[in-house]
């Protein structure tokens, strides 16, 4: 039993921890969101519409971009001003995607700020990504889909731009941050040591050398320039793919080594509940980057998403899906899939398999669940309403408009209501049996401190969570330093790790850190039977913290 001195002490520094972290959320929160949503740059500040203007000197403007697309990589001469910052030898292309149309009034736009000087950047920003929304009529999408993975992963920044060229207004598009070097030195911390972009040339026969149809699935091949094929290399080395695809088939308790699992994992949590078929979980495992973070491993980032939400519609498996069944898309798809290792190999790991469902309860919980969707889209429409209307280069009306959050719009293509696709989605999971198991029941935090009128001063951190009685193990992930890797403690529940009694519930670990570490940071993970729990819940956006001086007041 703890001692009256050390209950009140426990007690006090419960709640000053309280206290603590919540303040330190609020500030984190508010210094998170402005630096991962924005690049570390106010370009990408959700709430502001960016005005981006382009000057050729040619007439024949268009007509020059589209050759160009169809003949390399070469970039048209421009001058831009960026929300009045000029720019006198940027260099722009029509973006690369499925929505480039010949003639079109209205094509994506690619734009590097300077092409004579590597050094010249916007805010951090090196080139712009313009995307028309082709295949979204509610303009939702990107915005929207980009702020839910950045709450998760490492994502890029995404908001609006009012485009004009020539003196005219091209329209609002979606401006989308680059996954370049620049992203990589913002995001990293770090230069580049590899990035790879899964875009298959399905228009050429890949070598004989070569396996057919493995498209950016990271299937192991018979040679490392077998990947050429599938994944545009913008730096690195062929054989970190390579060697990934290796373990993948051959030995998969190398995999951890090679690639960041937890955030593949949420990668494909992500792409399963926002039904994000334009990506690894889709037809050609397509349009996701691999980039190598400072340990060596391979780090997913999500591509281009207005096709997110259910308006790319085939899983590989047969012809497009209706509606409904993108509604009800099955949360372990591809399993069994060989041809999708890094589902069906991380996911046969019942540890992942529990960790994939702990993130697409988070999402479900913090962004979808209820009409949170709903009104966020709602909101993002009232905020561009004004500069969609004047845009006469659009692509849907203002009636299809108004009615995407709802309606499925166009004849063809069939694009489903972006906000009745996710409310339909969400009551379809939540009925699934691996959603209806409730996960650990995570109590207080807490550490000790100093004891009351003692001289002796707290060296190690002790912390301790209080849990329901179905939790089997629990485990504190912690560093000392914001640029180090996470390490792992189990956590105990046998009295003797300044954790109550044994039995109790409460679990507890000692942490004995080194000279100069005084400060922590750390989240817990405890499993019952079935499934996973974080505290805080939110792991990836905020941490417990604590330090020794905090311990010994």
């Amino acid at each position: 039993m703890f001692s009256i001195n050390r209950t009140i002490n426990f007690y006090h520094i419960t709640l000053l921890m309280k206290r603590l972290s919540l303040l330190l959320v609020t500030f984190c929160l508010s210094i998170f969101s402005l630096n991962i949503a924005s690049g570390q740059s106010d370009f990408y500040n959700i709430d502001k519409i960016q005005d981006v203007s382009i000057n050729f000197s040619q007439s024949n403007w268009r007509y020059i971009l589209d050759s160009l697309r169809y003949n390399g990589d070469e970039l048209l001469s421009a001058e831009m001003n960026i929300n009045g910052k000029v720019f006198n030898n940027a260099g722009v292309r029509y973006r690369d995607a499925r929505s480039f149309t010949p003639g079109g009034r209205r094509n994506g736009l690619f734009v590097k700020i300077s092409t004579t000087d590597a050094n010249v950047t916007y805010e951090g920003v090196k080139a712009i990504d313009l995307s028309s929304a082709l295949r979204d009529p509610s303009m939702v999408r990107e915005v929207a889909g980009y702020e839910i993975a950045r709450d998760y992963m490492t994502a890029p920044g995404a908001n609006y731009a009012r485009v004009n060229i020539n003196g005219e207004y091209y329209g609002l598009f979606v401006n989308i941050e680059v996954v370049d070097e620049a992203f990589v030195k913002n995001r990293f911390n770090m230069d580049s040591e590899g990035i790879f972009y899964s875009n298959p040339n399905t228009g050429e026969k890949e070598s004989s050398d070569c396996q057919s149809e493995y498209y950016g699935s990271l299937r192991h091949d018979n040679n490392m320039y077998c990947f050429e094929h599938n994944f545009e290399k913008i730096s690195g080395y062929w054989s970190d793919l390579f060697d990934l695809s290796d373990a993948l088939k051959n030995n998969p308790a190398k995999v951890k080594e090679l690639l960041d699992v937890d955030q593949t994992l949420w990668m494909l949590a992500f792409n399963n509940v926002l039904v994000n078929l334009y990506s690894y979980s889709g037809k050609s495992s397509t349009n996701y980057y691999l980039v190598k973070d400072k340990s060596g491993r391979l780090v997913p980032v999500v591509g281009k998403l207005n096709l997110a939400f259910g308006s790319y519609k085939n899983t590989g498996v047969g012809s497009d899906l209706s509606t409904l069944d993108l509604m009800n898309l099955d949360p372990l798809l591809h399993v069994d899939e060989v041809g999708k290792p890094l589902i069906n190999v991380l996911l046969s790991d019942e540890e992942n398999k529990k960790l994939y469902f702990a993130h697409c309860r988070s999402i479900l919980e913090d962004h979808l669940e209820k009409t949170k969707f709903r009104k966020r889209a709602k909101d993002l429409q009232k905020f561009i309403f004004s500069d969609l209307v004047n845009d006469r280069n659009r692509y849907y009306n203002t009636g299809d408009f108004s009615k995407s959050l709802d309606a499925t719009i166009g004849r063809r293509s069939r694009i489903p209501g972006v906000a009745k696709l996710i409310e339909e989605r969400v009551s379809f999971l939540k009925k699934n049996q691996n959603f209806t198991i409730l996960p650990p029941a995570i109590g207080d935090v807490t550490l000790s401190g100093r004891e009351q009128f003692s001289q002796k001063k707290v060296t190690d951190f002790r912390i301790q969570v209080e849990t329901d009685r179905y939790t089997k193990a629990a485990f504190l992930y912690y560093r000392f330093d914001e640029s180090s890797d996470f390490a792992v403690a189990e956590m105990v529940d046998d009295g003797k790790n300044d954790d109550g009694e044994a039995s109790d519930n409460v679990f507890g670990v000692i942490i004995t850190p080194k000279a100069g570490q005084d400060q922590i940071e750390f989240y817990i993970k405890a499993e019952n039977a079935k499934t996973i729990g974080f505290s805080p819940q939110n792991y990836t956006r905020e941490l417990h913290t604590s330090s020794l001086k905090e311990l010994n007041q």
